[in-house]
Formats: structure tokens, sequence, C-alpha cells
């Protein structure tokens, strides 16, 4: 009698979708320290993720408060302008410790390649939300820089990045946010018997990715303060519009 023929396991294509690549149990399974060195310049692969992480929390904070600007536009034009200038740096940090953990793990790199990839629906979106915040905030400045007087083109340029930006963003923070936990606080990734998590304070390069967050975000503070005498033309145009509304 022949034996019976054994076919090939489906592969579950959703599951694919939504889990680090090589990391079987999904983006929240207990993964492996790697990576170390000192509290200033230590953490590798996870000292990365830990600064993404962060970065992205204060994002979180900062673009919430500037969502509230856009409800109200017109009154509330220079916090809108101050605000948007003071995200630039943060931003900057943000993409730059991104876009450095693709350069590795795309080079090659044995560790970062050991780690794993982001999840597939989340590297699929990664270019549409790099390039709408790189729209919305360039065309940003240049109608700060540009005044009222701008051309209607940069403007509908500035709030359609806008819109393509916050659906785009908006499923990026959503992806990640189930991991924050697991990245931000226990070194191991693995919560106390009660689920509790616990900050890790002696995790390699803490003090770094310290000094590199308030350093984002005391150039912000610097940038819009140093700015603040270019907000009057946006400031007074607002005003006439909001009175002949």
């Amino acid at each position: 009698m022949p034996a019976p023929q054994q076919t090939a396991p489906r592969r579950d294509w959703t599951r694919h979708l939504f889990t680090v690549s090589g990391s079987p149990n999904g983006p929240g399974a207990h993964a492996p320290e790697i990576g170390g060195g000192s509290r200033l310049s230590g953490g590798g692969v996870v000292g990365n993720e830990r600064l993404t992480a962060a970065g992205g929390v204060l994002l979180i904070v900062l673009l919430a408060a500037l969502g509230v600007t856009i409800l109200r536009i017109r009154p509330l034009i220079e916090p809108h302008l101050f605000i948007g200038l003071l995200l630039l740096p943060p931003v900057a940090l943000k993409l730059a410790s991104t876009g450095y953990r693709f350069a590795r793990y795309y080079t090659h790199d044995a560790v970062y390649r050991a780690r794993g990839a982001p999840a597939l629906a989340m590297r699929a979106l990664g270019p549409l939300v790099v390039l709408s915040t790189v729209a919305v905030f360039a065309t940003g400045v240049l109608l700060l820089a540009e005044g009222p007087g701008a051309s209607g083109t940069l403007r509908t340029l500035h709030k359609a990045s806008f819109i393509v930006w916050v659906g785009a963003t908006a499923l990026h923070v959503l992806g990640h946010l189930p991991d924050l936990g697991r990245i931000l606080l226990r070194r191991s990734g693995e919560p106390h018997r009660d689920g509790r998590y616990e900050y890790n304070r002696l995790a390699a390069g803490g003090l770094g990715r310290t000094l590199a967050l308030s350093g984002a975000i005391v150039a912000g503070l610097v940038l819009a303060v140093l700015l603040i005498p270019h907000f009057g033309g946006w400031s007074h145009f607002e005003s006439i519009r909001h009175h002949d509304h």
C-alpha cells in the first residue's frame, strides 16, 4: 500500500503581513537582547529600537498638540507655526533612527538581520509615511518663508500632503502601538507574572538616547523661538480672514 501523500502546510498570509519577519511568534514575542556597551553610546539594535519608539511617543504628544491648533487654525495660527517648527528636529531624529535600521538591515548587517525586519504591512506603509512627512513639513516651512502671499499651489500641496500624512501616520502608529511597552520598558521584553512591565534604568545606551531626545526638543525650541518674528505676517493675515468671515 503506498504511503499517504503529505501536503505542505498552508501559509497564513495575514499573519505574515502583521508579524515581524524572523520572529515566528509575532512582534510581541520574546526576543533576546542584542547589543551592549556603555550607557552613552551602546545599545546596538535594541538601543535603536528604543530610540525609535521613544521618538515616536514624543511625536505623538507633539502632534496631538498640533492637531488642536488645526481645529481652529485662524486664531491659533501662531501656536500652529511654533509647534510645527518645534517638531522639525524630533521628526528628523525619528527618520534618522528608522533610516539607520533600514540601512543596516538591507546592507546585510548580521545583527540587524538576526533581529528581523518590521512587519510586512509596516514596511509597505513606510515609504508613504516618510514621503508624506517630508512633504508636509517642507511645504509648511516654505509657506512660513514666503508668507501669506505664497502661491495657492503651495498651500494646496501642504493641505493635500497633510491629509495623506495623517492617514498614513495613524496606521503607522496603530501598527506599532502594541510593541511600545515591550520595547521601552522591561529589558528582556517579558512582563512580570502579574502582567506589569518595569523600566530598566541600566539599559545600554540609555544616556545617549536621553541626550538625543532632549537635544532634539531643545533644538526645536530654539528654532521656533528664533523664527517667532516671522509669525506676524501670517497672524495678521488670518486675523483679517477671521473678521471677514
